[in-house]
């Protein structure tokens, strides 16, 4: 018999190992295009840092001295696994205030007397000088979201969800005697441990001055 030349010898695992390279030229790598992680970041939009601390956002930068008067358009971040509350402005991080929450701080509040501290994106719709805690900022919980859920689940009647849409639109206190409950504010008391039955609690001198920087119509995003 006659030998096989050389080249054939080594043809074919050349050839099986050409046909590798490529097909492993032509996967996507991480981070290109087709990297679904990264085209969804693109798709959030630039100035919305609800999702995260604003802390762990590049572009939002810290501003510590920024007065309270300077203060002039606020947003409101709580981001209850942290214990924290950010003031931010133009994507500046202003304020960083530690906070108490509701005695079963974990998940979004469902009903009266569950002792949570709500989850979603509300406003300011009363800032109350007096009262229990002094110095109280009311939010609109229960909002039309919550009532919605608890409508179509059974737990409100048509009456008492009318009168929570009502409040909505008209970005005033909301009802709290229904099985919702209600009367969830920012109040002084003390940060140093979840005792609220649902509200939001600062140390004192922080809450003096949070009160001098939040207005009925300040964004309130409260997050797990």
């Amino acid at each position: 018999m006659h030998g096989v030349p050389a080249w054939r010898g080594v043809a074919a695992p050349l050839l099986i190992l050409m046909s590798f390279v490529l097909s492993a030229c032509s996967m996507p790598s991480p981070g290109g295009r087709f990297d679904t992680s990264k085209s969804n970041e693109k798709k959030q939009p630039e100035n919305s840092i609800a999702q995260q601390s604003p802390k762990e956002k590049e572009h939002v930068r810290i501003d510590y001295l920024t007065a309270p008067a300077d203060i002039v358009s606020p947003e409101i971040h709580v981001y209850k696994e942290k214990r924290r509350l950010y003031v931010v402005q133009s994507n500046i991080l202003v304020r960083d205030y530690p906070i108490g929450l509701g005695i079963h701080p974990t998940g979004d509040k469902e009903s009266n007397g569950d002792g949570r501290t709500p989850e979603g994106d509300f406003i300011i719709c009363q800032k109350n000088p007096t009262g229990r805690f002094n110095k109280m900022l009311a939010l609109n919980y229960p909002d039309k979201r919550h009532a919605e859920q608890a409508f179509y689940a059974g737990i409100l009647s048509a009456p008492e969800f009318k009168e929570i849409l009502i409040a909505a639109e008209r970005k005033a206190l909301p009802p709290f005697d229904t099985k919702l409950g209600g009367q969830i504010y920012i109040h002084p008391g003390g940060a140093n441990k979840d005792w609220t039955d649902g509200s939001i609690a600062l140390y004192n001198s922080d809450m003096d001055e949070l009160f001098k920087i939040a207005s009925p119509g300040t964004p309130v995003y409260i997050r797990p």
